[in-house]
């Protein structure tokens, strides 16, 4: 799997710019060699670790790619002997033991990370298309109420007051493990919710980026521009060409976002 990517953008209906990572067109049908595991990030175990932008954003991929593990896990991307057994957020979750999969998750979110950190992604979605390249499924966690700290304020501690003065976590430990927990069960049970995806599909992760900002630029570039997949300009049209299933609210101190699962026509209802 290559891991350079190259930059593309294509407008959505709201005017936002949507980007997808490049080759993660893993096929089903590829032979995996099991292998041992890499570890699941960041620990959210240390209630006295100082909150900066940085480390909020680190929490937020940390939690991002084992939710990944878990999609590709449940919607029977890969087989499933070939995941193994691990814990996160106090709650059993599956990952990939296949060394490249891990990889390409881990350079993907990390991709996800720089975009995160200058304050521009809107969206990301993990999208699930079939062996004729159509997409059938989107998994959105949308972070529009992700706040924005400037570049130089990256390392800073950030901090939370309510409206009467009184300081407060801006990541409360306890409540956001068990809101993070609380969404992983409900990733873990959306397969009995979805009607079965067809052989050989394949996958990409994709962002959406916010109003009026610039798409990144660099060589090498880890994005390129994707067509409209499970959107229509036309809403009315879009409900007919999909079916949304809300997974959860998570809302723990400056940690909130929303996750849902968009199902295509063309998986509901085949020709």
């Amino acid at each position: 799997m290559a891991r350079n990517m190259r930059l593309v953008c294509c407008p959505r209906n709201n005017h936002q710019t949507r980007l997808e990572r490049q080759d993660a067109s893993w096929n089903a049908t590829q032979s995996i060699a099991v292998q041992h595991p890499v570890s699941l990030a960041i620990n959210m175990d240390d209630s006295d670790v100082i909150v900066t932008f940085q480390t909020f954003v680190a929490v937020f991929s940390d939690f991002l790619i084992v939710a990944i593990h878990t999609i590709l896990y449940e919607r029977d991307i890969y087989p499933r002997d070939s995941f193994l057994s691990a814990k996160k957020y106090n709650y059993s979750v599956r990952q990939s033991r296949h060394p490249k999969v891990c990889q390409w998750i881990t350079d993907a979110v990390d991709a996800v990370q720089t975009e995160l950190l200058k304050g521009t992604v809107d969206r990301v979605a993990l999208v699930i298309y079939s062996a004729l390249d159509m997409p059938l499924e989107r998994f959105v966690f949308d972070l529009s109420r992700f706040p924005f700290v400037p570049k130089e304020y990256h390392f800073t501690p950030m901090s939370r007051t309510t409206d009467d003065g009184e300081d407060v976590a801006v990541l409360p430990r306890v409540d956001l493990e068990e809101q993070m927990r609380a969404t992983m069960s409900r990733l873990s049970s959306c397969r009995s919710r979805l009607k079965p995806l067809p052989e050989n599909c394949t996958f990409t992760l994709a962002i959406e980026l916010r109003d009026n900002t610039s798409p990144p630029i660099g060589h090498p570039q880890p994005w390129i521009p994707v067509q409209p997949d499970l959107r229509n300009t036309n809403p009315e049209a879009a409900k007919n060409n999909s079916r949304t299933t809300p997974l959860r609210s998570v809302a723990a101190g400056d940690m909130v976002f929303e996750t849902w699962i968009e199902e295509a026509k063309a998986k509901l209802d085949p020709a």
